[in-house]
């Protein structure tokens, strides 16, 4: 052995650790920044948690909006359950368990009260849901709702109306809300005669009336409009503390890190942020669902049981909020360059691009074009897909294009007092966190314009010219079972309410030609009516009358019913007064009655027959007559509605009465706006909170600043006016942009249904709401402000 190889072998040199596989390094970078988000101490929580309740009222917001197919669902089961089934011929005979039913609803104060007056055949009647007891005579079981309205002080015309005990409350299984005023009450007095129906059970199978193709695409609008502010707002609330983390990144560099470390750490913070945001949202929608029921906005409520997302709505929103947290700061990162030294963001230098900006809203145009214009009498079904891709292509190119807007704007601003230039400044520096807490505004604007518009233009179409006249009168009541003496006793008492100035009463029957006449052979009939002298001026165009004149009234410009009314009424001759049941009651018809010229009455309904006068007809002894009174009142007096409801109520709790309106309503139509006004207000108060949180990130951001001018003698007030200025400059801006767009996309959407534009002037009380909002959030961040002004704000670290 030699020497050589007796020595001992150098030991092998360690090899060198391999570097991580792309997928390790990826997950180590995401969890660094969620570490930084979740122990960046308090400045890193106060981010955190700006971020996390600006996402979580978004995703609350969400959730509540995912929720509406199932409360609408649950709130027509329910519907759906206390339909009545109404005994058909065969078994209309009573039995032990069928229920003789009365409608009694009524209003009260411009809300409505369902009533239902009941009275078992049997001992054991069927009860409607949620009534646990079936009322006995004078009793009534309520709504919680209800209830707590009869409890109310000031509320004594409505018990006097409903003067019923009360023995029980309806049960959510027989409500459709927790705010609607429902009751039934008990009855032994109530027969078929005064116009009761017979009920066997409940739970009808009724089906829904479809949607109007119109009403269809004013839906998707509706959801559109509503949504896409609430997408941005999110979008916008990721990029909460941008400047800092930016900061805290170049160290990231300084140290070492590449880009794309530093890219992967910033998306861990925001993933952590929009995660915690989903938790704090769910937390935020499960409480306010509790307290859901006692809310009411535009008249409308629900359960807290019904409001329960769409499981795969809830997954999608689970889903979307991180990855769209992610893309958003991985795009906001594209525009800043970060080295270790420092921070520099290359839009003030490169410029915002216009060109690619304005591709989507025309792309959104183009797509509402190209899916044509919806016929309101086709069969065929709405496509509602391309028309809501359309409409949110529009509204989120509004939302891109307002940085541009801004940038090229205050860049040309130059000179002013203090405060605006202070503000200017500002915004010529950095614009970017301005315009994004104004996209939203300028998205909502925008579509509640295009909304509104798309509503006139329908307006005609779900708004129908009734012909009633609310100036001859305001009310108006019919009942067919009040007859004989408590017909005529019934207008006395309308007369005698308190606030009522004019009573067009009078007692209605049928008079025909007396004859012998065959199956095939229609006797000739016409209507007979009763009243003063005073009630049939109003009916007919008559000069000079006096108790105890008759006369034969012609229809206004229908000649072939004039003829047939001088068939039945011939002066001189017999008529006989009353049909159906019961013998007819033989009046001669008296041959000096003059013959005049109908008229319509405050209802819009023609006159025409037979009238005469009280002293030439005993209207108590008209068989079969009915009642009608037309009300007019005198407004001043305070509840003047409710006195006369009243007394219709005493008269005949079943009386049909009604409120003379020159316009009536589409309900489908009605609905949709109602739910429109909801959202709206939800939104708007999302949006002030959006702008709020971001002003205060915004001041926090520039704490050092702030402190530096007053150190330097800027007074408080010249720093408020700034603060204002900063934020009305893009509001402005934005709301131009909102209103340009707006009133093109409303423009298209009604040539889409074919109809034109009726007030190009609609965006001005819209303007107003986000005036309105700069004034707010301006106004709420001032003690922020105050706080961070002071001298502390110097020291450093």
């Amino acid at each position: 052995m030699t020497l050589l190889d007796s020595r001992t072998a150098p030991p092998a040199a360690p090899e060198s650790p391999k570097p991580p596989s792309r997928g390790a390094a990826t997950l180590r970078d995401l969890g660094l920044g969620i570490r930084f988000a979740a122990a960046g101490g308090r400045e890193g929580w106060i981010r955190t948690l700006l971020t996390a309740v600006g996402v979580g009222l978004g995703v609350a917001l969400l959730l509540l909006a995912s929720s509406v197919p199932h409360l609408l669902d649950e709130r027509n089961a329910r519907e759906q359950a206390r339909s009545e089934v109404k005994a058909s011929s065969a078994d209309s005979a009573k039995s032990d368990t069928s229920v003789l039913r009365l409608d009694t609803g009524t209003e009260y104060r411009d809300r409505t009260v369902v009533g239902r007056l009941l009275r078992a055949d049997g001992s054991a009647p069927v009860r409607p849901p949620g009534v646990a007891r079936f009322p006995g005579p004078d009793e009534m079981v309520v709504s919680p709702a209800l209830k707590e309205l009869l409890e109310e002080p000031g509320s004594e015309l409505l018990r006097e109306r409903l003067p019923y005990d009360i023995t029980g409350t309806i049960g959510d299984a027989g409500l459709r809300s927790p705010n609607e005023l429902f009751y039934y009450a008990g009855s032994d007095t109530l027969t078929p005669a005064a116009g009761a129906g017979r009920v066997s059970g409940y739970g009808a199978h009724r089906e829904a009336d479809p949607l109007p193709p119109l009403l269809v695409v004013l839906t998707v609008m509706v959801c559109v409009v509503l949504l896409v502010p609430v997408a941005i707002f999110i979008a916008t609330a990721v990029r909460f503390g941008g400047d800092r983390r930016d900061r805290r990144l170049a160290a990231l560099r300084l140290v070492g890190a590449d880009i794309r470390t530093t890219r992967r750490v910033a998306a861990g913070e925001a993933l952590f942020g929009a995660v915690l945001g989903l938790l704090i949202g769910l937390v935020f929608f499960l409480v306010g669902r509790e307290f859901v029921g006692s809310v009411e906005v535009w008249d409308v409520s629900a359960f807290p049981a019904d409001v329960v997302p769409d499981p795969l709505l809830a997954l999608l929103i689970t889903v979307a909020v991180p990855l769209t947290a992610v893309l958003v700061t991985l795009v906001a990162m594209r525009s800043v360059v970060i080295e270790p030294l420092g921070v520099v963001r290359r839009g003030k230098n490169r410029g915002r691009r216009l060109w690619w900006r304005l591709l989507m809203p025309v792309a959104g145009l183009a797509m509402l074009g190209i899916t044509g214009r919806v016929d309101e009498y086709a069969y065929e079904p709405v496509k509602p897909f391309p028309i809501a891709a359309g409409a949110v292509l529009v509204l989120v190119g509004l939302a891109l294009l307002l940085p541009w807007l801004v940038e090229a704007c205050v860049k040309r601003l130059r000179g002013g007092p203090v405060p605006w230039q202070l503000a200017v400044r500002r915004l010529q520096l950095s614009s970017g966190a301005a315009s994004r807490a104004v996209s939203g505004v300028t998205v909502a604007v925008a579509g509640a314009i295009a909304l509104q518009m798309l509503f006139a233009a329908m307006n005609a179409d779900f708004n129908r010219a009734t012909g009633q006249d609310p100036t001859r009168a305001q009310f108006a009541g019919y009942s067919e079972h009040v007859t004989g003496e408590a017909a005529t006793s019934a207008i006395e008492q309308f007369r005698a309410t308190k606030g009522v100035e004019v009573v067009i009463g009078s007692v209605q029957a049928y008079a025909s030609k007396p004859g012998v006449y065959t199956d095939d052979d229609i006797p000739p009939t016409t209507s007979m009516t009763v009243g003063t002298c005073d009630t049939l001026r109003e009916l007919a165009r008559i000069t000079s009358c006096e108790d105890g004149d008759t006369f034969v009234v012609h229809a206004p410009g229908d000649k072939e019913m004039s003829a047939w009314v001088d068939r039945t009424a011939r002066k001189g001759q017999v008529v006989e007064i009353g049909t159906g049941e019961g013998k007819p009651l033989r009046w001669t018809l008296p041959a000096d009655s003059p013959t005049v010229q109908g008229r319509k009455d405050p209802m819009g309904d023609p006159h025409y027959g037979i009238m005469a006068t009280t002293g030439a007809v005993d209207a108590s002894t008209l068989p079969g007559a009915q009642i009608t009174a037309q009300i007019r009142v005198d407004r001043s007096v305070p509840d003047v509605a409710e006195h006369v409801r009243n007394t219709a109520a005493r008269i005949d709790p079943g009386m049909r009465f009604v409120t003379l309106d020159s316009v009536e309503r589409d309900r489908q139509y009605d609905s949709i706006q109602t739910g429109l006004k909801v959202g709206a207000s939800v939104v708007l108060l999302l949006i002030a909170a959006s702008m709020l949180v971001s002003q205060v990130e915004q001041l926090r951001e520039r704490k050092r600043l702030l402190s530096v001018l007053v150190a330097f003698g800027t007074r408080r007030t010249t720093m408020g006016w700034s603060v204002l200025w900063q934020t009305a400059v893009p509001v402005f801006l934005g709301l131009v942009v909102a209103v340009v767009g707006g009133l093109g996309l409303g423009a298209v959407l009604a040539w889409m249904i074919a109809k034109s534009v009726s007030d190009w002037w609609l965006f001005l009380p819209l303007t107003g709401v986000g005036a309105g909002l700069i004034l707010l959030v301006t106004a709420a961040s001032m003690p922020s402000l105050w706080r961070l002004m002071r001298p502390d704000g110097l020291r450093t670290e």
